[in-house]
């Protein structure tokens, strides 16, 4: 029989199961089999597991297959060094609870599970690649263990898949500059400090290799371990007898006893991989909450004609009708999904007429950018019932490139029903999706619903990408966007990716989104305090659109000035810390700044690195500024350099040439708290504690006509606090308009308010504050600049005072262990997965942020609110006054000389009047040529 007529080599899979789960139960969140409830168990880790199962048994195909987990108990490399991996900590306790279960499931998928006593699952892992070795079979494992790479050889082959890596001959000498045969001196020499395996002193990777090039191996190495020269030949010769002890404790076992594991060993047939138990499965996936895995089982016993009848109904179901079947989200799991790519204009016009028809579109562009103010459309894609979708490509550009349709000719033929707002539509991410209609002059309207904002309110502390959504709800993996374009300096344009490839995977995507909705949409609607704070998040999108899309004016020449005084500024407190140190040195390396100040001046150490140096952070160099001058300058110069270089002169660089306007974009699913964030850039970090700080939003100024207005929120979160506590001398406080602050003070110092003096009240103030952020008697001590027993002290006299707000901190910390989350006002929550953690700093920072998230969260709440309603008067009255920057809880304007009178007296009572708290809100606006001077 020749070569070609011979059968296929046979592949034996083998999973590192204990690297599998660690990495599983680190990489997945806190997933309860009860979501929601932390005394649920925990369930993240198994359901990692059988994530990357799966996904390993779809891209390799295999034979014979076995998951190896390491077995409890004692091994023979502990009898041989009783301090083998005694670093190593304990397994926490939510993994030990999980690995019962992940042996069942990954049993239920078809693997064979193996857990030897005695040895570890790197040797039976050795063992059965050695086996199959011997059988002229392949082997493959899979496992992110570099120890596994002394396995490999012609027939084995070793795969990360966390990292992509592959690990075969070549592979394994090009990562570690050592052949497989080689490995196990390899690490004899550097030693494995997971495993607490001391190597030689000082030698690492790279002295390791020299070595065993020059002398060939281990053994060669100790024969001739004299020829070695300098503190490496010391130190290897001291470790002579070590040595061999080192390279057996690292050798992975090839010859484990396995006959009581796998009947009828050496044979491998009772490791061949299985089907799935699909009804145990069921059961399985139902006990521990995986409604998605569930549906993905049920519809393998969906026959293809019921598939089709359930689109069929889903295409001619009245409006509404999509949300009356939530249990058909997973139906796009069918392997015949109809998936269409448009090229003519009679097919785009029977899309159109599909979407006219369609009771709710899912929509997903493509576009050449990630800066939704430059992004152009590449292409469309459309979804109108589970696993049905249309791509439109518009713009590809590639060799040999099918006819696509004119974009803006295709564009103006869709803007009617992209433009009607009686036509709803879905998306992943609206917010961008309007900014690049825009750019091609479409104003979309229609957006009924938004997946990303449907996640950011039911599950705020989980990821909320379109990727990790259908993995966590449907089961579903889709296309990854680098399978397509490449990754790395590689990577292409989307417009270069062929329109077959761009079809598939944009059609998934607007099919992903409406089974994500289909599956998020019921969950919110049941809520409605939670379909409060989406409708809140879906009407705050639009407006945060609008404000983007307005811009802000930037006066160029000033921020040069300002850039040019700073340089000159910069410059002096270079030379003056020059002299302050005695010598020149590089103001902006911390390594070098740690020579001159703790090696050279000899100052006090106050804390060090992770690597055991001095650290010269910013808490360091501000302790240390507080008796020694060069640490000042270190840090005024550090402060203005970071100054200079992220705003002044970063900024002119930023205005966009069609608008002449500086754009921020505002991620507004990232705070757990519901706040935003603004970046690209960052116009909410800009500092205004410090005169050139202040300076720079001198820059901001309004166009020919107009000023700026400035409005915010007095004093909310302590409003907030009031209202949440219900303290009666703290709602008295702001009922009277008292200075809150005073009359605090008061209260602490048992003095009368008129009499507090300037010291008391900043001390008042920072207690007010730090309270609500959870201070302790610690933090309070260092912001006064007192000792900890006076800050303990005060504490108590507040809340002796204040009972109300004692009451109110107890009782949350209490609600939020029994029920994993707290909530604000309207009704958002807010997620705390570390309140119950064993681990005691951890668990005070989730007990810190249940206190202030209710504050925080509804501050953002009231500012969304104030928001909307302003843009709503603002666009009902058909105003000139434009919403620009929202920064925190302020609101700042670009206001026509006209409607400056209408803008005072409107703003702050709009904005005072979106909630009614036990307390009035209070809000306080400015006018001025630019944004410093109207604050």
């Amino acid at each position: 029989m020749s070569d070609s007529d011979s059968p296929p080599r046979k592949t034996l899979l083998l999973v590192d199961g204990s690297s599998y789960l660690y990495r599983a139960f680190h990489a997945m969140p806190d997933l309860r089999a009860v979501p929601g409830d932390p005394t649920s168990p925990a369930t993240g880790a198994i359901r990692g597991m059988i994530n990357m199962m799966q996904k390993l048994r779809k891209d390799v195909r295999a034979d014979y297959a076995a998951c190896v987990f390491d077995a409890p108990g004692k091994t023979f490399r502990d009898d041989l060094y009783p301090e083998y991996k005694a670093n190593r900590s304990a397994m926490p306790d939510e993994l030990r609870a999980q690995i019962e279960p992940i042996h069942e499931v990954v049993r239920l998928l078809g693997w064979k599970v193996l857990h030897v006593p005695g040895v570890e699952a790197d040797d039976v892992i050795g063992t059965l690649a050695c086996m199959a070795r011997e059988r002229g079979i392949h082997t493959v494992i899979s496992s992110g263990d570099k120890d596994l790479s002394q396995l490999v050889d012609e027939l084995v082959t070793v795969i990360d898949t966390m990292n992509d890596r592959v690990r075969d001959l070549a592979g394994v000498e090009a990562e570690f500059g050592v052949p497989p045969r080689l490995m196990v001196d390899y690490q004899a020499l550097v030693g494995d400090s997971v495993d607490n395996v001391p190597g030689v002193d000082k030698v690492g990777p790279k002295t390791a290799v020299k070595l065993l090039q020059e002398y060939g191996s281990l053994d060669q190495l100790i024969a001739r371990a004299e020829e070695v020269k300098g503190a490496v030949g010391q130190n290897l010769r001291k470790a002579l007898d070590w040595l061999p002890k080192g390279r057996e404790l690292l050798t992975i076992r090839k010859d484990c006893d396995l006959k009581d594991h796998i009947p009828g060993f050496p044979d491998l047939e009772d490791i061949v991989i299985n089907g799935q138990d699909t009804e145990k499965l069921k059961v399985f996936y139902e006990k521990y909450g995986f409604k998605g895995l569930v549906k993905q089982l049920e519809l393998h016993d969906v026959p293809p004609e019921l598939l089709e009848e359930h689109k069929k109904k889903e295409r001619a179901a009245p409006a509404g009708g999509l949300f009356e079947e939530p249990d058909l989200s997973g139906l796009s799991q069918a392997t015949n999904l109809q998936y269409e790519t448009v090229l003519t204009w009679d097919q785009l016009d029977a899309l159109i007429a599909q979407l006219e028809a369609a009771p709710l579109v899912a929509l997903d562009t493509e576009t050449n950018s990630l800066d939704e103010m430059h992004a152009e459309i590449i292409g469309l894609s459309f979804s109108t019932a589970p696993g049905v979708a249309a791509y439109l490509p518009l713009a590809h550009s590639y060799a040999g490139v099918r006819d696509q349709l004119p974009r803006e000719e295709a564009l103006a033929r869709l803007k009617p029903w992209l433009e009607n707002p009686e036509r709803p539509k879905l998306g992943q991410h609206v917010k961008y999706d309007r900014h690049v209609f825009a750019n091609h002059g479409i104003e979309m309207r229609g957006y009924a619903h938004d997946t990303m904002l449907e996640s950011y309110v039911l599950e705020v502390h989980k990821p909320h990408g379109l990727a990790s959504l259908a993995e966590r709800h449907l089961g579903r993996s889709g296309i990854d966007y680098e399978n397509i374009a490449g990754k790395g300096q590689h990577q292409i344009p989307f417009q270069q990716v062929p329109i077959d490839k761009a079809a598939e995977y944009s059609c998934e995507d607007s099919d992903q989104t409406l089974d994500v909705h289909l599956t998020l949409w019921p969950k919110l609607e049941r809520d409605a305090k939670l379909r409060f704070i989406y409708d809140l998040e879906m009407r705050s999108s639009e407006t945060l659109y609008r404000i983007e899309r307005n811009g802000v004016l930037i006066d160029s020449r000033e921020l040069q000035r300002q850039g040019h005084e700073l340089g000159q500024r910069i410059l002096r407190l270079e030379q003056e810390a020059h002299e302050l140190a005695g010598q020149p040195f590089n103001l902006g390396s911390p390594k070098q700044i740690c020579d001159i100040l703790f090696t050279k001046q000899g100052l006090p150490v106050i804390k060090k690195t992770a690597s055991g140096a001095p650290s010269t952070d910013e808490e360091v160099l501000e302790k240390l500024a507080e008796d020694y001058p060069l640490p000042a300058k270190i840090l005024e110069h550090r402060g203005l350099s970071k100054l200079k270089g992220t705003y002044v002169d970063k900024l002119p660089q930023m205005v966009h040439p069609r608008t002449g306007r500086v754009h921020t974009h505002y991620a507004q699913a990232v705070a757990v708290t519901g706040r935003l964030s603004s970046n690209e850039p960052n116009l909410q970090n800009i500092p205004i504690r410090t005169p050139e700080g202040r300076r720079i939003r001198e820059a901001f100024i309004a166009a020919p006509g107009h000023v700026i207005a400035s409005a915010d929120y007095s004093q909310i979160e302590l409003r907030i606090m009031a209202h949440i506590s219900e303290d009666e001398a703290l709602l008295r406080a702001f009922r009277e308009e008292m200075d809150v602050h005073r009359a605090t003070a008061g209260e602490v110092f048992g003095v009368p308010p008129d009499e507090v003096s300037s010291e008391q009240r900043r001390y008042a103030k920072v207690i007010n504050f730090g309270l609500i952020y959870g201070m302790s008697s610690f933090g309070l001590a260092r912001n006064l600049g007192i000792d900890t027993k006076a800050a303990a002290n005060y504490i108590d006299r507040y809340f002796q005072r204040y009972p109300g707000v004692k009451h109110y901190m107890d009782e949350t910390r209490l609600s939020a262990k029994s029920r994993g989350y707290v909530e604000t006002v309207f009704g958002r929550r807010l997620y705390l997965p570390e309140i119950n953690s064993p681990n005691g700093p951890r668990r005070a920072g989730a007990e810190r942020a249940a206190i202030n998230a209710p504050m925080q969260g509804t501050a953002a709440d009231v500012i969304k609110l104030a928001m909307v309603k302003i843009q709503d008067v603002l666009d009902q009255h058909k105003r000139a006054t434009k919403m620009i920057l929202q920064v925190h809880d302020e609101l700042v304007f670009e206001v026509p000389e006209a409607e400056v009178d209408w803008v005072r007296s409107e703003i702050p009572r709009l904005m005072a009047g979106v909630a009614e708290l036990r307390v009035p809100l209070v809000a306080e606006i400015g006018v001025g040529p630019n944004w410093e001077t109207a604050h």
